[in-house]
């Protein structure tokens, strides 16, 4: 019979504990409320501890494909993995920025940064290839399956709607830090957002 072994789920460092399977972040063996892009984006720099993670890569694992502003939901994310960890831009212990280009987890880390996925062991008795009989009913309707479903799929596309053109989105930011709540003026012709490059929250407009 084949065998599942299972990789390490636990990844240590410092007083932090971060569980692969359930999605859990205990501190001394408490668990704290972190879940969400947050706990992906650390568990990602996890996986190659004191390399770096480019914001490509990120981006590509967590949102391939959408149209969403990486760069907001990236430092939302950071932000709160410094938070919880109690970690600081500055002097980093635990994620280190590099500007322009990305991340690294920079403290010791004790336990597979892989994550929790099964490793299959097959013997050499299971390995072996086996002949099936099929009687031949069971391939008429596995025929009449096979109509059917492509029946269904050319019904189905001729009664899809298309969907809306998707608009691109321009980046207008290219500062440092955290830009966040962006709306229009009321005249239309700039945009105001609130950004901490100034080392706190303010109002910026262009």
């Amino acid at each position: 019979m084949a065998e599942a072994v299972a990789s390490p789920r636990l990844v240590q460092f410092g007083i932090f504990e971060l569980d692969l399977q359930t999605g859990e972040l205990r501190k001394a063996g408490q668990k704290l409320k972190f879940s969400g892009q947050p706990f992906q984006v650390l568990a990602t720099l996890l996986e190659r501890p004191g390399e770096v993670v480019t914001r490509e890569e990120l981006q590509k694992r967590l949102w391939p494909d959408t149209f969403v502003d990486v760069d907001h939901n990236l430092n939302t994310a950071i932000n709160k993995i410094r938070e919880v960890l109690g970690d600081a831009t500055e002097n980093p212990r635990f994620v280190e920025t590099l500007p322009r280009r990305g991340y690294r987890f920079i403290a010791p880390v004790d336990g597979a940064g892989k994550g929790a996925k099964p490793t299959t062991i097959t013997s050499a008795e299971t390995a072996a290839p086996r002949r099936w009989r099929v009687p031949g009913r069971s391939l008429l309707f596995g025929a009449l399956l096979l109509l059917a479903g492509a029946g269904f799929l050319i019904y189905r596309g001729r009664h899809v709607t298309p969907s809306p053109k998707q608009r691109t989105l321009k980046r207008t930011t290219f500062d440092d830090g955290l830009q966040i709540g962006a709306t229009w003026s009321p005249d239309g012709h700039f945009i105001a957002y609130s950004s901490d490059r100034g080392g706190k929250f303010d109002i910026w407009v262009q």
